[in-house]
């Protein structure tokens, strides 16, 4: 049994090695190449000379094309046309091929056009200097302006913007640029196509800027096409094998379960799904952590629901109530990551400080990077594998920049991923765009037997110093990080916009300066083992003290989260003194809430949060942190009109995008997580099994060993 369990595993290793082989040969996710190759000047005037004389024809371009943005006043300056109506585009004759292709142009409005008078109007040509707005509809386009570029970065798209925020013109409606679509003929460049069917831009004085174009059949098959296909369909024949395998044994068959291959049913959807759904309930069990675990993980996803919508109707609308008071709820959001580092910090010191001392600890080391590794690996890179090819095949909208740069980061940078490094490696490039969370979850396990080695020696005194000196030596270190790099204490600050990537790169994806709230969690965790069989004792007004300072710390946290986003914002010193200490302690306020549902503190409290319905979800948050955020961002360019946006809205869009999330994390988890975790554990029973006892002469000391004599 032990040598197939290492021949499987090594086979899915090679394959999956040679899979991301192939990632790594880089094709570009759409053809730049072919939109060259198809522009024929000549063949362009004979398809416009067509279109001209084909009304029906010209319709279907006209339709599908250029127009004025709807809800400028309200900072809209977006108009996505008809995507898929122009790409749709196929009009076959005896000598020409007529298709469409969809372009995005940029277009100032401080601009003159020459256009002519109409009978009917006294204004021969179109200057928004000249435009009448009221005062608090000019703040309103003036204050969103200014910030346009974070709003974009947070959404995920990180194309470049001018910097606008100089001195405040007549008018704010000067820096507005309107993104425009026009559908032209397939072998026509947007100059020639414009100025052939609608006016002639030189005469006009038309002037734009080409953002991109699109035509059909765009996207080329690379090699990360064909390794997603194989290793997809090599794990899935797997698992129909192993599905039949164990349905046959059970219902058709109807034999003793027991008596059923483990290794064969490893891969059973019916067997992996039981066991996924199967709750078992022990007085060691920290159950109210399902539930803060399963809450903290939809906080993220209707924090990401907020902030990765591309394109809104009514931007200046969503910009008044992102900066108030009411949003707090989502702008505070970024606060729940600092959850998992928590609980990963807690449950690592609990769940190991009974069963090992230092000894033990030491020789099976590798085992404990190995089964985290194994943890943390598989999902994520069927996520990358899924990123680089299906996502991007699959789907398609007017604007996929977002969607292409996440594809080409995963076919160029997967390895750094793969190796937990991508934080530092290439953090302004990453394949998964939140996957620094699982680089700093995989660091810091690194790091932890530094101090778990004193936990293990079974001694308070030297538990308790590697537990202090770990966190104190932490806290230090971030501390001097953040006075030294001063950077602003959150990623929604108005006045240091231009900053943000910055502030990711250098605070937010760092290790150090995330690392305290899971050294936090290690020494409540310990403080969890030491009371694991009896019940922690304190009078009644020690318990009412700790719950008001839980309110006051999530109070003052979410006070200076409002504070710091106002425009008039400026304080480096309360930034730094954030930025050092705001996570570890509210990883605090997060412990004292699992230490007293533990032991009967909290009320109503703990019956919430260790409700049975939380089970299911904390189990899969994992998986559902790593797939929401790619859906989101390609679902969202998938639009072809900007969102309207309202509260309401986009707590639908919250619902609709955690059901599918579910779902999507349900069948990769069955498809690939429960398998792999089920061979390692198989791996190691058969590495650390010890020889069997028999007994000879007499001798039950003797063990039977291979080919080697006993006598």
């Amino acid at each position: 049994m032990a040598l197939k369990i290492q021949i499987l595993i090594l086979f899915l290793s090679s394959f999956f090695a040679l899979g991301y082989n192939e990632i790594g040969r880089k094709t570009p996710a759409v053809d730049s190449e072919l939109y060259e190759s198809v522009i024929d000047a000549e063949e362009c005037h004979r398809q416009i000379r067509t279109i001209r004389s084909n009304p029906m024809l010209m319709l279907q371009f006209a339709d599908a094309g250029i127009r004025t943005p709807r809800g400028v006043l309200t900072g809209n300056s977006v108009d996505m046309g008809n995507y898929h109506q122009c790409l749709g585009i196929d009009h076959q004759l005896e000598d020409m091929h007529i298709e469409g292709k969809y372009c995005s142009i940029l277009v100032p409005v401080n601009q003159t056009l020459h256009l002519p008078r109409p009978q009917d109007t006294i204004y021969s040509q179109f200057d928004p200097y000249s435009l009448q707005v009221d005062n608090d509809t000019m703040k309103l386009i003036e204050e969103y302006y200014k910030t346009r570029s974070e709003l974009q970065l947070l959404s995920g798209n990180f194309e470049e913007f001018e910097d606008d925020t100089r001195t405040t013109p007549p008018n704010p409606l000067i820096w507005m640029t309107f993104r425009l679509a026009v559908c032209i003929p397939k072998p026509c460049t947007t100059q020639q196509a414009i100025s052939l069917l609608l006016f002639n831009i030189t005469a006009v004085g038309f002037r734009y800027t080409e953002h991109y174009c699109r035509i059909p059949n765009d996207k080329p098959w690379s090699p990360a096409d064909t390794a997603a296909v194989v290793i997809f369909s090599v794990i899935g024949f797997i698992a129909i094998i192993s599905t039949s395998y164990d349905v046959c044994y059970r219902f058709i068959l109807k034999r003793d379960v027991k008596q059923m291959s483990t290794l064969g049913r490893s891969f059973s959807f019916y067997t992996n799904g039981q066991r996924l759904t199967t709750f078992s309930s022990s007085g060691g069990n920290l159950q109210c952590i399902d539930g803060i675990r399963t809450l903290a993980m939809l906080w993220v996803i209707i924090g990401h629901t907020f902030s990765t919508e591309s394109f809104i109707a009514n931007p200046a609308d969503a910009q008044i109530w992102m900066f108030s008071a009411e949003a707090l709820w989502i702008t505070a959001a970024t606060m729940t990551v600092d959850t998992f580092f928590t609980l990963a910090g807690v449950l690592l010191v609990y769940t190991t400080a009974a069963k090992m001392n230092q000894l033990t600890f030491l020789k099976n080391l590798h085992w404990f990077y190995l089964g985290r590794y194994i943890r943390v690996t598989p999902l994520l890179a069927a996520l990358v594998l899924v990123q680089a090819s299906f996502l991007n095949q699959w789907y398609d909208g007017p604007h996929w920049s977002t969607v292409i740069a996440h594809t080409e980061n995963c076919r160029e940078h997967w390895w750094s991923t793969l190796l937990h490094v991508q934080n530092f490696v290439h953090p302004r490039n990453m394949c998964i765009a939140h996957s620094w969370y699982m680089a700093i979850d995989f660091q810091l396990y690194v790091l932890s037997p530094l101090v778990l080695i004193w936990v293990f020696s079974g001694k308070k005194l030297q538990a308790w110093m590697g537990l202090i000196g770990g966190l104190a030596a932490v806290l230090i270190g971030s501390t001097i990080y953040s006075f030294n790099i001063n950077r602003q204490a959150g990623n929604l600050v108005p006045n240091r916009f231009a900053e943000t990537m910055d502030y990711l790169v250098e605070y937010y994806f760092h290790t150090l300066a995330r690392a305290s709230p899971f050294f936090v969690g290690m020494v409540f965790g310990y403080v969890l083992h030491l009371y694991r069989k009896t019940r922690l004792q304190m009078p009644w007004f020690l318990a009412v003290f700790f719950w008001a300072c839980f309110a006051g710390i999530l109070g003052g946290i979410f006070y200076f989260k409002y504070r710091i986003k106002q425009f008039d914002w400026d304080n480096q010193l309360v930034d730094n003194l954030m930025n050092s200490f705001m996570r570890p302690v509210y990883a605090v306020a997060i412990c004292w809430l699992i230490i007293a549902c533990v032991h009967g503190y909290s009320g109503p409290i703990n019956w919430f949060l260790s409700l049975d319905e939380w089970r299911l979800p904390a189990r899969l948050s994992y998986a559902m942190f790593l797939f929401h955020y790619p859906l989101m961002f390609t679902l969202n360019n998938t639009a072809v009109s900007p969102f309207y946006f309202s509260v309401e809205n986009f707590v639908f869009k919250f619902l609709s995008y955690t059901v599918l999330s579910a779902a999507v994390s349900f069948f990769f988890v069955l498809l690939i997580d429960s398998p792999i975790s089920v061979l390692f554990k198989l791996l190691m029973d058969s590495v650390n099994k010890p020889p069997a006892k028999v007994e000879i002469n007499g001798d039950s000391s003797a063990r039977i060993r291979k080919n080697v004599p006993t006598d």
